[in-house]
């Protein structure tokens, strides 16, 4: 018995409209035209004002505890972040510090972030890799880093970042299917016990 891959993308933008959860849609379309998934968004600027005053998870509202919810039982995640100072916005590691610590061990991560200029592209390296290493996720092979530049009202224009997306997500599946099978032997045995 196989069921839909559950893709749960995350995005750190902070308005609506926004381009980071504009790439992130655009990542699991990619993903969902190549494997039966069951996609849902998580768009952190929607959940800010329940999320930020917030010290314990048990504090949390039903909503952001239903959201933390699909993150833990993902399948896959996409997750996307604008870049702020250097690093990701402090609502996106907000949102992470209530994630078990176990929750995303072997999970797959495809990592992406939005910046004003090139000068950010180190952010998917330099703090997103760190921080899912931290919850022993499979951070994808390829992250994807965009500018103001390579989106249009929102949506993405840039030739080469349309390319570089398809590469991420070409090079992701081996990866995700992997994950795929490890989480339905796991949900098996455990129907099983």
């Amino acid at each position: 018995m196989t069921r839909p891959l559950r893709v749960v993308a995350v995005s750190g933008g902070l308005q609506r409209p926004s381009k980071s959860a504009a790439l992130a849609a655009h990542l699991v379309d990619l993903i969902a035209h190549e494997v039966p998934c069951e996609p849902h968004m998580v768009e952190l600027g929607q959940l800010a004002p329940q999320l930020a005053g917030a010290v314990w998870r048990s504090q949390l509202p039903d909503a952001v505890e239903q959201e933390l919810a699909e993150v833990e039982k993902a399948d896959v995640l996409v997750v996307v972040t604008p870049v702020f100072r250097g690093a990701y916005t402090g609502l996106f590691k907000h949102f992470f510090d209530f994630i078990h610590q176990d929750a995303l061990i072997d999970k797959p991560v495809l990592l992406a972030a939005t910046g004003g200029s090139q000068r950010h592209a180190l952010v998917i390296d330099h703090q997103l890799r760190p921080l899912f290493s931290f919850f022993q996720a499979r951070t994808l092979p390829l992250g994807v880093y965009a500018t103001d530049q390579d989106f249009v009202d929102y949506r993405l224009q840039s030739e080469t970042l349309i390319q570089r997306t398809q590469l991420a997500v070409q090079r992701a599946l081996p990866l995700i299917e992997l994950g795929c099978h490890a989480s339905l032997a796991s949900a098996e045995e455990m129907a099983a016990a």
